[in-house]
Formats: C-alpha cells, structure tokens, sequence
C-alpha cells in the first residue's frame, strides 16, 4: 500500500509539472514578446526605428512587464514628441525637479527615440525595479553626448523604477553612473 501512495503521488506531482510548463508556455505565446533579430542594423535613413516599446522573451515573463512597457512608452512618447507633460507622467518627482520645462526642451530638442528593446526586468527591495534597456536616438550633432558627437547612437543603461504614490515611475539615475553609448 506505500509503495502504491508513493506511485500515485509521483504521477500526480509529474502532471501538475507538465500542466504548469504546458500553461506556461502558452501564456509566453499570448505575450507575444520579440524575437531578437541577427542584426539590428538599420539604414541611416531608417534610424532610429520603431518607437514602439519591445520586451525580450526574458522581460516580457517578469509580473510587472506590461506596466514598465507602458511607463517607457509614456517616458519615450514624451520625448519623441516633445511633450513635457507627457514625459512628467512617467517619471518621478524628484526627476521633474532636477529638469525645469526649458531645459528639457533644450536638451530634447531634435531627439527622436526608436528600436526600444526592453532586455530584462529586476525586482529590487522597497518598492523598486531596476530596468535594462536599449534604444537608438538620433539627434542633431550639437545636442549628442560631449563624449559622442554623433547624429546616431546606440544606447544600453540601466533605469531604476520606483514606486510613488502608487504609481510605478522613473527614478532618477544615481550620480556617477554612465550609460553606454556607441556610433550607430
């Protein structure tokens, strides 16, 4: 009769494995993320690419995936279209207060955002996420980087998350951390 018990308990435990994996995979389909393409070289005059917000099979697992999606389309949507209010919506209090309007416009001035490829989503501790991502910008070559004089960049950085009252937003950037950047 134990050795019965002990057969039955495995065999149920492997179907609700195999339940879980199978319903698992299906959700990852509904997701839909991207897939990661060979390359992701773009004629010049295609840069910088979709403005749409894009998860990586990776990202688009995490449960807060559809909310950061939302927050960087709101945070890039404010950019590309020179929205200052719209990029206020996405981004915490503290972030609006280290930028005043006229230095945002002046410092977005002929930036245009695309290919934003969301690569991976971390929990952190109290109510934080830390988000990596890439995207290509192209600007005017006065308003790139000093380091990067370029009309078209690729960028990798990291962006933290935090949670303000209530709402999921953009943190401001810790002092000393750089991004990386390279020529398109």
């Amino acid at each position: 009769m134990p050795v019965l018990i002990g057969v039955v308990s495995l065999a149920l435990a492997g179907g609700l494995l195999a339940r879980d994996l199978y319903e698992r995979a299906e959700t990852d389909a509904a997701i839909g993320p991207v897939s990661l393409p060979t390359t992701t070289s773009l004629a010049p005059e295609q840069q910088p690419g979709s403005p749409l917000v894009k998860l990586t099979p990776d990202s688009a697992r995490h449960p807060h995936d559809e909310t950061v999606r939302r927050l960087l389309q709101a945070y890039f949507d404010g950019i590309n279209g020179r929205n200052y209010d719209r990029w206020k919506t996405s981004v915490t209090t503290e972030r609006v207060r280290a930028k005043t309007e006229q230095q945002w416009l002046r410092d977005y001035s002929s930036t245009q955002d695309g290919n934003i490829l969301v690569r991976r989503i971390e929990t952190g501790h109290d109510d934080t996420m830390r988000v990596l991502l890439s995207f290509t910008s192209t600007q005017a070559v006065r308003d790139a980087p000093v380091i990067l004089p370029r009309r078209c960049i690729r960028w990798w950085l990291a962006l933290p998350i935090a949670l303000e009252q209530g709402h999921w937003k953009i943190d401001v950037v810790p002092p000393g951390t750089v991004p990386e950047m390279a020529a398109c």
